[in-house]
């Protein structure tokens, strides 16, 4: 197994992000060290979703303390951008559908493709080598086989399955080694097959050394788990019911799935939110994003 890429430990106190209408997410706690699998639930809108933007120095942490391999936020932020990727994040990072894989794959590696090269130019040999060699490893990952595809590298984003969407995403994350990769509704809208193979290929990326913050309902057990609901949310059903409200100073990082009451107005009908649809739209990343400062 290969050990030599050095993940990040991430640890948080008591962290939030405040946008116009209100709190995205508020008082979320993690210790975690480098190479664990961290698991994020919640709600529909709880902010899961900015949860993963803020970990990675994307979004400006308004309450709380927080460090990111040794790095605190929101000071650092640039420098945790650099050394992390997100995945798989709608409105954020999506995948062009007309786009083939290996022009996403050949797109994400010239984004960096002085990294390691020196003066060597994009058309000489030892460049195309290189950018070979990052592709093939990126898949390899992510256990995404070309051959597979219908027209392997030349398959349009649009023809792909959804596993198969998500596994490109994350390759294109890890492409540049990150020390923390976020990803974004891992299980969303998969088989019960499929998302167990999702949940496997993030624990796999951990055990190669990178640690993996990602959001999603069928986390496995052996995960970190933390909860975007709100500590007054999770204790407002049992009282609807004349039942006790002990859990109401209950941390904010619990094991058990985080209920489906927190947004104060959302759109979306959250009786099953916690299942198949997506939890955070384009317009509340993009409230945070006016108040918070996008980076």
């Amino acid at each position: 197994m290969n050990t030599t890429r050095q993940g990040a430990a991430v640890d948080a106190r008591g962290i939030g992000v405040e946008g116009p209408r209100g709190w995205a997410f508020q008082g979320i706690d993690i210790s975690a060290e480098p190479g664990t699998l961290i698991a994020v639930q919640g709600s529909s809108g709880s902010g899961r979703t900015c949860l993963l933007l803020a970990l990675t120095g994307r979004m400006r942490i308004t309450e709380g303390t927080a460090t990111v391999g040794g790095l605190p936020l929101p000071q650092r932020m640039g420098t945790v951008r650099s050394r992390t990727a997100i995945a798989h994040v709608p409105g954020v990072v999506d995948l062009e559908p007309a786009l083939t894989v290996g022009e996403h794959l050949r797109e994400q590696a010239l984004l960096h493709r002085f990294q390691g090269l020196g003066a060597s130019l994009p058309w000489s040999r030892r460049h195309k080598e290189a950018t070979r060699a990052r592709i093939d490893a990126a898949l390899a990952t992510v256990r995404l086989d070309p051959d597979t595809l219908p027209k392997g590298l030349r398959t349009a984003v649009r023809d792909l399955e959804r596993i198969e969407a998500l596994r490109l995403s994350v390759a294109l994350g890890m492409m540049h080694g990150p020390q923390l990769l976020a990803v974004d509704d891992v299980d969303l809208k998969l088989s019960e097959a499929e998302r167990a193979a999702a949940w496997q290929m993030l624990r796999e990326i951990t055990r190669e050394g990178t640690t993996v913050v990602a959001a999603g309902s069928d986390a496995p057990a052996d995960a970190l788990l933390v909860s975007t609901t709100r500590k007054d949310t999770q204790a407002a059903a049992p009282a609807a019911e004349g039942e006790s409200t002990a859990t109401a100073d209950e941390p904010t990082t619990v094991n058990e799935p985080a209920t489906a009451q927190d947004e104060p107005a959302p759109a979306e009908d959250e009786s099953t939110a916690g299942q198949d649809e997506p939890h955070t739209t384009e317009e509340e990343a993009a409230h945070a994003f006016a108040k918070t400062g996008r980076a």
